[in-house]
């Protein structure tokens, strides 16, 4: 069976730099797009960065809904294999459900990231609709889609316009699974959230923050941008403050 074609602009992006690495992780139902600008950033600013193209995304919405989080979780860890072979030292970031496989990541993986950096990371949904769907008989194929999110305006997302309803189950389960692991999240924290996010609850920054382990740990209110906001008016202030951190704690 063929791979089905990826659309353009949804390409992966591996860049090899120094000795600090820097593994993103793009969203559900998004792709590498919306995290490229600051992918392209970090590989300016001398780190090795890799951002994977998870399971299922960047092609088309009935591919995706054959995908699972253990699919999407091992496209994360065969980029962070990458990364090992390269560097000394690995950092990880990511948007909304990447904020979610950021954290996981660090909880899983406790002795290999140095500073996570989880981006409107979802761990709490706060929404009963979309639990009804992950388990409900006759649930639709297909609801309407979460992307573009973004405040500035001219600025659009490459996101399916809808989700495919398999997957709710597999977010669901993804976000519970990592809310039991952030207490094993023993590295440096830096939560970004946005104050106005129509996606996810600004809240998850918050409570993130206060289940980890680590003591060091702060949470930066993205004043200007809506969910998606590697993409938008704060996405420099996302870049200096993930270069600032890395830089500190490398």
């Amino acid at each position: 069976m063929n791979e089905p074609q990826i659309l353009a602009g949804a390409e992966p992006f591996y860049a090899e730099g120094g000795k600090i690495g820097v593994l993103i992780s793009h969203g559900y139902t998004g792709c590498p797009q919306s995290m490229r600008y600051l992918a392209e950033k970090l590989a300016e600013a001398g780190f090795t960065v890799a951002l994977p193209r998870l399971k299922g995304h960047g092609t088309t919405p009935a591919d995706m809904a054959t995908s699972t989080a253990s699919e999407w979780i091992a496209d994360l860890e065969t980029a962070m294999q990458w990364l090992q072979q390269r560097c000394d030292t690995l950092f990880m970031t990511g948007l909304s459900m990447g904020g979610t496989l950021t954290l996981y990541m660090a909880g899983e993986y406790q002795d290999v990231f140095k500073g996570i950096i989880p981006i409107n990371a979802l761990v709490v949904a706060n929404n009963p609709l979309l639990a009804m769907l992950a388990y409900m008989r006759n649930a639709p194929p297909e609801v309407p889609g979460v992307g573009n999110d973004i405040k500035a305006e001219g600025v659009t997302e490459l996101a399916y316009p809808v989700v495919p309803v398999p997957t709710i189950k597999e977010l669901c389960a993804l976000a519970k699974v990592t809310e039991e692991l952030l207490p094993r999240i023993t590295c440096p924290v830096l939560s970004m959230v946005s104050r106005d996010d129509h996606v996810v609850p600004p809240m998850n920054g918050e409570y993130i923050l206060s289940h980890v382990a680590t003591s060091d740990k702060r949470l930066l209110w993205l004043e200007n941008s809506y969910h998606v906001a590697t993409l938008d008016n704060d996405k420099d202030l996302i870049v200096q403050n993930i270069i600032e951190f890395i830089k500190a704690r490398a």
